[in-house]
């Protein structure tokens, strides 16, 4: 890929990284530098572009393995989306749509809840249902980043899904 190509396709996709690097690291800091990390590597294999059939879902799986990398190395769990700022995870940003009769404390309070069910999910389930239906991006996107099967995302994200929908349940929402 030439350096044209390269700021066409993959330099758009630094916030996209950034926000899935956030959200796994859960420190700006760290997801800044793991897309650093994302868009160098990318380009130090510019030589091998053209077997490469997805760029977004390529640079999103090194950004993925970065990120859970820095979060070993940090000797930590990536468990608390809580605690990264809210303005990445707003109903505007995202897939999540809260009702329109709902005052914003209650649309607040639903959003930190999805995110405290959501930290409860194993992390492939997680960054499954982050990359679904938060990112918006399609079965075979996921699978690509992920190295799975698209019959295999979809079942990650079916159990998390239905997880998330008995827990909500269970606490009377």
């Amino acid at each position: 890929m030439n350096e044209i190509s390269f700021r066409n396709v993959v330099l758009p996709l630094g916030d996209r990284l950034y926000r899935l690097a956030l959200r796994i690291t859960l420190n700006k800091a760290e997801a800044e530098d793991v897309v650093q990390d994302t868009l160098l590597r990318v380009w130090e294999r510019r030589g091998e572009w053209e077997q490469i059939a997805n760029p977004e879902a390529f640079a999103t799986t090194v950004c993925r393995n970065l990120a859970l990398d820095a979060v070993k190395r940090a000797g930590r769990n990536a468990t608390s989306l809580d605690k990264v700022d809210n303005g990445q995870w707003s109903a505007a940003n995202g897939q999540l749509q809260v009702a329109s009769g709902q005052s914003e404390m209650e649309s607040r309070e639903q959003l930190s809840l999805l995110r405290r069910l959501m930290d409860g999910l194993p992390e492939a389930q997680r960054t499954i249902m982050l990359l679904r239906d938060i990112e918006g991006k399609t079965y075979k996107e996921i699978a690509a980043a992920m190295g799975i099967s698209e019959t295999q995302v979809k079942v990650y994200l079916h159990r998390a899904r239905t997880k998330i929908k008995e827990q909500i349940w269970t606490t009377n929402i």
